[in-house]
């Protein structure tokens, strides 16, 4: 049985054997199918959905070919309203010729005989893509459209993953703080003990020539017997200060007990140059420290070796060295510098 005629303004009339026609009013077919277009038999777009209309705002679409609007991929380069109601009921893919090429899956049915077809588009798998390029809201498109739960989902799945990123930060945060707090001496900022002993293997494995200082305080016990501990941190605070003001950024400077501190130096391995760095330190930390009242005075020794006086360099033997060369200073009056020379090997 043949549908109605549709007149203008459009009303949509099906085919279906064995049923009575059925009629849309404009606002309906809107409604219910805002990315339609109806097509004449001359192929020429007559009217289009509101979704449609808005997507192609600057280039209306009733009035232009059908053929001309749209490029199609299923069926292949049709060429006529014919071509394309051979393929009617089956799905079409289809985009715009224009930018932006918004791609489409479509479905295809004639009207009464000789009205045309009417043609329903819907975003498919690109739905999100195609919002986002048109700005697109769930106003967009019909009640029953499955695209407004997906972009439903979506937006909940954006929202998960944005809130996971920000945990992930924090966490990640949170780690980096736990593994740098756990590299640093908690009193004077400096690298610990244990951040040493990894920079210092580090620099072995690497192979990289490096100086190594070993630093101790001089009458800093005399410090804390006398103005008490307060006084003694005030005064290790002030030594820390003194070894940043003369380290280089890749340098390393550990605190490594109480008053014991080593450095290490990559890429220097000039023992001359170590020595003058020494002196420097020494005079820094010999400037009166002020802690309340009193003025608080200590001196420094230092002990020196280099990785490239040895064969194969290890730990526990270059900073023995370096501790048997502070020693030596000690001995020769304090408030000095000695180089480790190791006798030579076999």
């Amino acid at each position: 049985m043949n549908a109605p005629r549709l007149p203008d303004p459009p009303v949509a009339a099906g085919r279906c054997e064995g049923a009575a026609p059925v009629a849309l009013c404009r606002a309906a077919l809107d409604a219910l199918m805002p990315m339609h277009l109806v097509v004449a038999p001359t192929g020429h777009i007559r009217a289009c959905g509101p979704t449609l209309a808005r997507l192609r705002a600057d280039c209306p679409l009733p009035g232009a070919r059908l053929l001309e609007a749209f490029e199609f991929l299923r069926p292949a380069a049709p060429l006529s309203l014919s071509d394309l109601l051979a393929a009617a009921g089956r799905r079409l893919s289809l985009r715009f010729r224009a930018a932006p090429r918004t791609a489409f899956k479509g479905l295809i049915v004639p009207l009464a005989a000789g009205q045309g077809a009417l043609m329903n588009l819907s975003f498919g798998i690109g739905a999100v893509a195609a919002v986002a390029d048109h700005r697109l809201t769930a106003a967009d498109f019909a009640p029953t459209d499955l695209t407004v739960e997906l972009l439903y989902l979506v937006e909940a799945k954006s929202a998960a993953m944005e809130e996971w990123r920000r945990l992930s930060r924090k966490l990640e945060g949170a780690r980096s703080a736990a593994e740098e707090q756990a590299l640093t001496d908690a009193l004077t900022g400096l690298r610990n003990r244990r951040a040493l002993e990894e920079a210092l293997g580090r620099l072995i494995a690497s192979g990289q020539r490096f100086g190594l200082m070993h630093l101790d305080l001089d009458r800093f016990k005399a410090v804390n017997d006398s103005l008490g501990h307060a006084a003694g941190d005030a005064v290790l605070g002030a030594v820390a200060r003194a070894l940043r003001a003369e380290v280089r950024e890749e340098d390393i400077a550990a605190r490594v007990g109480g008053d014991e501190f080593v450095l290490l130096f990559p890429g220097v391995t000039d023992t001359a140059r170590l020595e003058r760095l020494a002196r420097r330190i020494i005079a820094r930390i010999e400037e009166p420290v002020p802690f309340g009242a009193q003025l608080c005075r200590v001196s420094a020794s230092v002990g020196v070796t280099v990785s490239s006086a040895y064969r194969r360099p290890e730990p526990e033997r270059m900073l023995r060295d370096a501790d048997e060369a502070l020693y030596a200073a000690k001995r020769a009056g304090r408030g000095q510098a000695r180089v480790h020379r190791p006798a030579p090997e076999g």
